[in-house]
């Protein structure tokens, strides 16, 4: 199957679906629209459709970061020229693969999760006011859940211009899974039931379709939407295959050349590369260093 996913469901409360995801490799995203009266909608239709549109080519999160900038900008026009209402807003989590580095850049509490490995590592930090209380010890995490400011957050796209998104860049393993998810998932799912449903799923359709239904049935209180990629070479290329047999002898000996090969090219580049010098404007000095780039 295909190596992504992503599927996002309205809950078993809400009327609407304001939350809204991106599938465009290497490019994903979920968006969780804030202000109600289908305002959220627009916003967070709005943010994807801007970051489609100003996303960089290749995984770089300074530059995802500046795409997410100017769907801020798109939201905060929106609202200012009457296609939708002032005081809507969105979250964005959104992320670039390549091969198992992703870029990423977040605002708001939706997340971004890495099954790294086995083990689920959240990597984003929720821009959130219990979160903010956790941070500095005040609240616990299982406190935080059920706190009724929950879903309060501290930076969203479409209020403030100057706002920043959070940033990074994370290498990942052949065989991780990547997870991005609104809090709607998060928010009734807990991070132990996350890890084993996303390492129990074979593919990343099945995955979506377990978290969002264990979000229902823990109460759907709220939209649900959740994108998961797999990092690297696609799954089905990891059956195991059987070592040992009469060809074994033969493997090692093809290894030996190869590693004998990808040494005496790296002699070769390391020898070039001492003879060359390249320059560089570090801050309006000019430096000189030995070697090439890179």
């Amino acid at each position: 199957g295909t190596p992504y996913a992503g599927d996002s469901h309205v809950g078993l409360v809400r009327d609407d679906n304001e939350d809204a995801f991106l599938l465009a490799p290497p490019l994903f995203a979920v968006a969780d629209g804030l202000g109600g009266h289908q305002a959220g909608e627009i916003a967070s239709a709005l943010a994807i459709d801007t970051l489609l549109a100003s996303a960089p080519r290749q995984a770089d999160a300074k530059a995802l970061g500046r795409a997410v900038r100017r769907a801020n900008s798109a939201v905060i026009q929106a609202a200012e020229t009457g296609r939708g209402r002032s005081g809507m807003g969105t979250t964005m989590t959104a992320a670039m693969v390549d091969g198992t580095r992703i870029a990423l850049a977040h605002v708001g509490d939706s997340r971004a999760y890495l099954l790294h490995l086995g083990k689920l590592e959240q990597l984003t930090d929720d821009h959130s006011m219990v979160a903010d209380l956790v941070r500095q010890g005040r609240l616990t995490a299982e406190e935080a859940r059920h706190h009724p400011n929950r879903s309060v957050i501290t930076r969203a796209l479409g209020s403030d211009p100057d706002m920043l998104a959070d940033t990074f860049e994370v290498q990942a393993s052949p065989g991780d899974r990547l997870l991005l998810a609104t809090d709607g998932l998060t928010g009734l799912v807990t991070d132990d039931e996350i890890e084993s449903m996303l390492a129990a799923a074979p593919t990343p359709s099945d995955a979506v379709d377990t978290l969002i239904d264990a979000a229902l049935d823990s109460g759907g209180h709220d939209n649900i939407t959740v994108v998961v990629v797999d990092l690297g070479r696609p799954r089905s290329d990891r059956a195991h295959r059987p070592a040992g047999g009469p060809r074994w002898g033969l493997r090692v000996l093809w290894l030996l050349a190869l590693i004998a090969v990808v040494a005496a090219a790296g002699w070769i580049a390391h020898s070039y590369a001492r003879s060359q010098a390249y320059l560089i404007d570090e801050g309006g000095y000019v430096a000189v260093y030995e070697g090439v780039p890179g």
